[in-house]
């Protein structure tokens, strides 16, 4: 049985995931931003292993996340499956908050917690109308925020940060997950994907028995793997971009001081210190 942790689980595709993987035995963590979600999230899924609590919008919660999640693993897989859609307002940081809950809460969990043996982003169609420029990935040099472009550029940001950790870390699955138009808050009731389609396809990899086995570095929908958004650049390239200028924004802002969760820079995957591993790394 898998050892599981999931955010963005106590409503929604992950809620529906959570309960058909604790049905099946695994050890799942459910994730919830609040305590208050966190009671309903437990009251849901009761064979749950327990519940993690964070705002991923706050950066200081979101490393707080991190240290929690470390002291409860180490994982199998972990799941970023928190996102929000509708909203055009901005972080502490003046981040758009789809980009800071989208993106940045899963490149730092990714950064600070232990490596599971699967990781997955979840993205959606919608990334193929991201900004393959990523200009201004957090919105902080504009006034206004189009909600459906911000979603759409998180999307694709999503998509690319599995990439560059298929890339940098061999030894892990990373791969992103598009579930479809779902009958969810963020989806509408009246979209025309029920909930518990893309709930086991996301379950059937967390759990170690999907369809396309090992394979790293993969964008999938519910019925199979898919060509992300890679028509004008290459992925690597724009993989290692995204996370060049993440990892700006973190030495920029100086927001980022939480010990390292194991040996060497805790933001190791996206150092940009460097410029020939970058080179390396953008070379086709």
């Amino acid at each position: 049985m898998a050892k599981i942790f999931l955010t963005g689980s106590s409503d929604g595709i992950g809620l529906a995931a959570a309960r058909l993987l604790a049905a099946q035995g695994h050890k799942v963590t459910l994730h919830a931003r609040s305590s208050a979600r966190a009671e309903q999230a437990r009251e849901a899924v009761p064979n749950a292993a327990g519940v993690l609590i964070g705002d991923l919008s706050s950066i200081e919660q979101t490393k707080k996340l991190a240290e929690e999640a470390n002291k409860a693993g180490p994982w199998d897989a972990v799941i970023h499956n928190a996102g929000v859609y509708r909203n055009d307002s901005r972080t502490e940081q003046g981040l758009a908050m789809a980009f800071a809950v989208n993106c940045l809460a899963p490149y730092m969990l990714t950064c600070l917690m232990e490596k599971p043996k699967r990781l997955l982003y979840m993205s959606s169609s919608l990334h193929y109308n991201g900004d393959t420029s990523l200009n201004d990935v957090a919105w902080t040099q504009r006034k206004q925020i189009s909600v459906s472009q911000a979603y759409s550029d998180s999307k694709l940001q999503d998509v690319l940060l599995a990439n560059a950790v298929a890339r940098r870390w061999p030894d892990v699955q990373s791969c992103s997950m598009d579930p479809g138009w779902v009958q969810t808050k963020m989806g509408g009731f009246s979209a025309p994907v029920k909930v518990d389609v893309p709930a086991k396809t996301l379950a059937s990899y967390a759990a170690g028995d999907h369809v396309i086995g090992t394979a790293s570095g993969v964008y999938f929908t519910t019925g199979g793997a898919k060509d992300p958004n890679c028509q004008d650049l290459s992925c690597r390239h724009r993989a290692a971009l995204l996370v060049e200028r993440v990892s700006a924004l973190e030495e920029r802002r100086q927001a980022w001081v939480a010990q390292p969760a194991r040996s060497g820079n805790p933001y190791e995957l996206c150092s940009s210190s460097s410029k020939a591993r970058v080179e390396a790394d953008t070379a086709v």
